[in-house]
């Protein structure tokens, strides 16, 4: 179990097989991928994997995909399945994990998350005892994870939370967890500033655990893995990287990014640290055991979600009669 007087170096020397998931869907999980060859090259073997939620511009439905609207899956749990280079969502839509299976050549694991926070954790237990993982990684691409819910440019805290909330249970039931950050402000969602002030707060409680930046090799690897696993945030840290730097739009316009080469490092922090010292959001959610009632516990506490965004531009399409 994880605590904040645990470092980094100790957690790994005490494991021996990391699960690392992409936490905020789609490309998330190129950004995994970063964070589990910092892993193996500190001895570990890894699997991958990533939540059945693919972009709104790749998969017009709102929401994450159910087991019942998937193809080509091996099914670990309800929650919990198998991505190959063959799986796809049954409108024929593959998902960003299904690119990196095949990218990378192993099976990526895809975690659903309508079941809510109870879902996410019956999922992930069947699921590291059948991979036999020992280390639970959980990573968050842009660092909106760290908000605690007033900053006006957070947009998708849903699924983040949701994962949150469920890796500090599992984490209370004993199982060794990690929460990492890659990108720093690269969704943007948080500001620089903001990322900045939660990790000082984060610092102030023990709860920072190490980090890492991506080194020449890592970063060639992502640009070949960008090619075919589309990906807007984790794309630019290796951007940054190779020196990119000032203000930049993503989203279409819609948002707008600081690159910095900080934005190339990970920051590595203790799971039940952060989420009894910043994360809101997903204590608000954390009995949850659906999608809709995690969703409605941020719209108590004045959330707006991703999951929202995406039934309104749905709807909004379907009355102007548009095909999404």
């Amino acid at each position: 179990m994880t605590s904040a007087a645990t470092s980094l170096e100790d957690i790994i020397r005490s494991s021996t097989h990391a699960l690392v998931i992409g936490v905020g869907g789609g490309g998330d999980v190129a950004g995994a991928l970063a964070a589990a060859r910092f892993f193996e090259f500190c001895g570990l073997r890894f699997t991958l994997g990533g939540l059945s939620w693919e972009r709104n511009v790749y998969d017009p439905i709102p929401g994450p995909r159910k087991l019942s609207e998937t193809k080509n899956v091996r099914v670990l749990h309800e929650f919990a399945w198998m991505a190959n280079s063959q799986s796809q969502t049954s409108t024929g839509v593959p998902f960003a994990e299904t690119k990196m299976a095949a990218a990378i050549g192993q099976e990526v694991l895809l975690i659903d998350i309508n079941g809510g926070v109870a879902g996410v954790v019956a999922g992930l237990e069947v699921a590291m005892k059948t991979l036999g993982a020992d280390l639970l990684v959980g990573l968050d691409v842009g660092g909106d994870s760290l908000a605690e819910g007033y900053e006006p440019g957070l947009r998708s805290p849903l699924a983040d939370s949701i994962m949150l909330a469920a890796f500090a249970e599992l984490e209370r039931r004993g199982q060794r967890t990690i929460w990492g950050v890659f990108g720093y402000g690269s969704d943007g969602e948080l500001t620089v500033d903001e990322i900045e002030l939660a990790l000082s707060k984060l610092g102030a409680a023990g709860g920072l655990l190490g980090g890492w930046s991506l080194t020449p090799k890592i970063a060639a690897e992502l640009e070949q893995i960008i090619k075919t696993v589309p990906t807007e945030a984790s794309a630019l840290p290796v951007q940054c990287f190779r020196g990119a730097w000032g203000n930049h739009d993503i989203r279409r316009g819609e948002r707008h990014v600081k690159l910095t080469p900080l934005t190339a490092l990970t920051f590595f922090m203790a799971t039940t640290t952060l989420y009894d010292t910043l994360a809101r959001p997903a204590q608000a959610l954390r009995s949850s055991a659906s999608l809709d009632k995690a969703n409605d516990a941020l719209h108590a506490i004045g959330i707006r979600t991703e999951l929202d965004y995406e039934r309104d531009w749905y709807r909004n399409m379907i009355q102007q009669g548009m095909q999404p």
